[in-house]
């Protein structure tokens, strides 16, 4: 034996509000899109048919709203199947409402109503025939009867009206509908009025008018960005989609945007808007645009306020970014003063694309100026000038040896920043000819000069003793020839040494289990971080001949802090008490006449 399932209204209107839609405001619409699909209908058949929507807000607390269009109307079969039928859409399709042209698809729309309403009053008439009128209950509960006389319409179309329930008055005032009416309805294709003032705007941002010049739809379509969104755009892209019904104008942010930030988007489905917070219509890296869009083919979730993310999305989503993207490189070619202005502003955008794209990384390589320890270049001038593109992949290293590497002539790109590594490893893929090279910090000390054999020979003991000094804080100590001879020493530590140094100090704070799990990653290795001593520089000449262990001790601890500090490294504890030791038992042998 089967049975039919039994539905709780007052349990499904508790449901659209607090889970299917955002707001009770959202009942305007729905009565604006039934209004619409009525006189769509009406079109099929007549194309000159001058649809009107007519929106009568309560003149006081208690009175009802009414909304009223010139459509096809319904008879009494279609009034039970449409009206009175939750989620059933075949027969929507058999009366002719669920086709591509119609704004309506769930059958769910009226139930919005009951929102800010207990009761719904429906009179409609189609063609001929009678007058109906429908009375819906939130309780569950429908009439239905043919009215004649005074009581029937004049004329073929649809009358709602709506009594506020309490609590729920404020949706029904004058000029929250006028708001509501405006805000969806405005870019309509049929003439909505509001308490006999028309709300439909002029000119859609996506539409150019009849003999509009550039300059002025321009100056029309920044406007409308600053009424719409809050800002004067940068620039303003055309966006057409011709499979999705797509028409649209993309707005580029004047100012930098946070790529981790929520996007979202005005989006008009046939000219009703669906949402202003669309979400997911643009590719993640195009974050620095806002759009509005019309479309025609897109399908909207069942709350009518997001679109559904189905293959033609997917399809729009990359078909606007291949066109924000022939926007950019467009740019290069015809504006380059504007491209770099742009590139100022959203630099993390187009590295984001970069990073997959080859079209735009060559404009990353011809536009964006790379900080280099020879001054600003862009990747193409650097590679011209030095032929390999030498980089850094850490801002910390970078600063390290930005001012050594600079005195070398030693010409090298900070690649510290976000993506910037990963775009000079892909270099090469644009071209063969293209050599790049990654540049640790350690890998600088093997090409700073090395000294004479009788010079590392007279100087051997003083490095004992300074190995002796730091072995406590884990560092190697060197002695090289290097320019700028102002620099005594040189701290040099390298990402992977790093990771591997917070490990083994990790292995310290936790317990026996973790400590193995840690120990297993950094077994076997001894890197350490260098401290590179300048044999160029007078003091390390001076240094060198100290024969008091005690002094080099000291010699050798406040240089080494000294290194650390203009490498811009933190101090630990242990940095901490040498930095003291050293700094007080040089001032305490100053002032008592020690001498080397």
């Amino acid at each position: 034996m089967s049975y039919t399932f039994h539905v709780d209204l007052r349990g499904i209107v508790d449901l659209l509000s607090h889970h299917l839609y955002a707001s009770p405001r959202v009942y305007v619409r729905e009565l604006m899109q039934n209004a619409v699909d009525a006189i769509t209908a009406v079109r099929v058949t007549d194309p000159e048919h001058a649809g009107a929507i007519e929106i009568s807000a309560p003149k006081a607390a208690g009175q009802p709203l009414t909304i009223t269009d010139n459509g096809i109307g319904l008879t009494e079969p279609q009034v039970h199947e449409l009206l009175a039928t939750i989620g059933r859409s075949s027969k929507r399709d058999d009366l002719g409402f669920a086709r591509h042209e119609f704004l309506g698809q769930f059958g769910i729309g009226l139930l919005s109503c009951f929102l800010v309403a207990d009761t719904i009053q429906v009179r409609t008439r189609c063609g001929d025939n009678p007058t109906v009128e429908w009375l819906g209950s939130s309780d569950g509960s429908y009439q239905v009867r043919v009215l004649d006389g005074d009581d029937a319409l004049a004329a073929p179309g649809t009358i709602v009206t709506l009594r506020p329930r309490r609590g729920a008055e404020e949706w029904l005032l004058p000029q929250t509908v006028r708001e509501l009416a405006g805000l969806y309805g405005s870019m309509l294709p049929i003439t909505v009025r509001v308490d006999g003032e028309p709300i439909t705007a002029g000119l859609a941002p996506w539409e150019t008018g009849e003999g509009e010049a550039q300059v002025a739809r321009r100056a029309r379509l920044l406007s409308y960005a600053e009424d719409a969104f809050g800002f004067t755009p940068f620039d303003v892209i055309d966006l057409d989609v011709a499979e999705a019904g797509l028409r649209g104008v993309a707005f580029v942010l004047p100012m930098p945007s946070n790529p981790a930030a929520r996007v979202a988007h005005r989006v008009y489905l046939k000219q009703m808007l669906l949402s202003e917070g669309v979400e997911g219509l643009l590719p993640e890296w195009a974050f620095f645009v806002r759009c509005v869009i019309d479309t025609t083919e897109l399908r909207p979730t069942a709350s009518r306020e997001a679109l559904y993310d189905d293959t033609l999305l997917a399809q729009v989503r990359e078909s606007l970014g291949d066109q924000l993207r022939g926007w950019m490189t467009r740019l290069g070619t015809v504006d380059e003063a504007k491209l770099q202005q742009f590139l100022r502003i959203h630099h993390l955008g187009v590295k984001a694309l970069a990073v997959h794209d080859d079209e735009m990384l060559r404009l990353v390589e011809q536009w964006w100026p790379y900080e280099t320890t020879v001054g600003p270049m862009t990747l193409a001038q650097f590679r011209d000038t030095y032929g390999v593109v030498r980089f850094v992949p850490s801002l910390d290293e970078f600063r390290q040896i930005a001012a050594v590497a600079s005195a070398q002539g030693l010409a090298v790109v900070n690649a510290g920043y976000v993506y910037d590594a990963e775009l000079l490893s892909r270099l090469p893929a644009l071209d063969e000819k293209i050599t790049t090279e990654a540049l640790s910090a350690s890998d600088l000390s093997t090409r700073l000069e090395e000294l004479a054999p009788d010079d590392e020979l007279r100087l051997r003991a003083f490095l004992v003793g300074a190995q002796r000094a730091l072995d406590r804080f884990g560092v190697e100590v060197l002695i090289r020839a290097f320019d700028p001879a102002g620099l005594p020493a040189l701290y040099l530590l390298d990402g992977d040494t790093a990771l591997h140094l917070d490990m083994r100090r990790g292995q310290e704070d936790v317990d026996d289990v973790w400590a193995s799990i840690l120990g297993s990653f950094t077994a076997g290795r001894t890197d350490r971080p260098q401290l590179v001593l300048n044999h160029r520089n007078p003091l390390i000449r001076q240094a060198v001949t100290v024969t008091d262990p005690d002094l080099t001790v000291l010699v050798v601890e406040g240089l080494y802090v000294q290194a650390l500090l203009l490498g811009r490294q933190p101090l630990r504890p242990v940095d901490t008490a040498a930095l003291n030791q050293s700094f007080l038992g040089l001032l305490g042998r100053a002032m008592h006449g020690g001498a080397a």
